[in-house]
């Protein structure tokens, strides 16, 4: 069953298990609202027990850098706008992962990383990737690195 996620009334629905669960919602609660201002679409989230096929297609995105996330994965959604198809994951350590996948060849293809507030970086992506802070009202100091997608998917 899938949820709208809001991001005026910040809620831990689907994500309770998580030490970090208030920070987590926040940083779900962000992805919403930066989606909804720009592109006026709802994001929803559906278990991940429930989406199986869109968590393995994020590892299977991950391994092209030799990654596997240990941690497990609470929530997850897909939705294509404007030519690029956007994956998210939100893991119960705290982690966000998401694959943006222009659709047109030569497009934009990335997979992004997002630190809630107070989680430590995974042991998996901690010597492989460099993690800057932004701020959010939402989500408190978020961490985030990224690496360009070079395979097909």
């Amino acid at each position: 069953m899938s949820s709208v996620v809001d991001f005026v009334n910040v809620s831990t629905v689907g994500l309770e298990s998580s030490p970090v669960a208030d920070a987590l919602a926040g940083l779900r609660a962000n992805e919403a609202r930066y989606f909804t201002n720009k592109y006026d679409l709802e994001f929803t989230t559906e278990r991940a027990a429930d989406v199986p096929d869109l968590v393995e297609y994020v590892a299977r995105v991950l391994r092209e850098r030799d990654i596997e996330i240990a941690s497990t994965p609470l929530e997850a959604t897909e939705f294509e706008v404007e030519g690029v198809r956007w994956t998210y994951v939100f893991y119960e350590s705290g982690l966000s992962i998401n694959v943006l996948y222009t659709l047109e060849p030569g497009g934009k293809r990335a997979v992004g990383f997002k630190l809630s507030d107070g989680m430590e970086v995974p042991e998996e992506l901690a010597d492989k990737f460099k993690f800057v802070r932004q701020r959010s009202k939402l989500a408190g100091t978020i961490r985030g690195s990224y690496f360009v997608v070079k395979g097909e998917y």
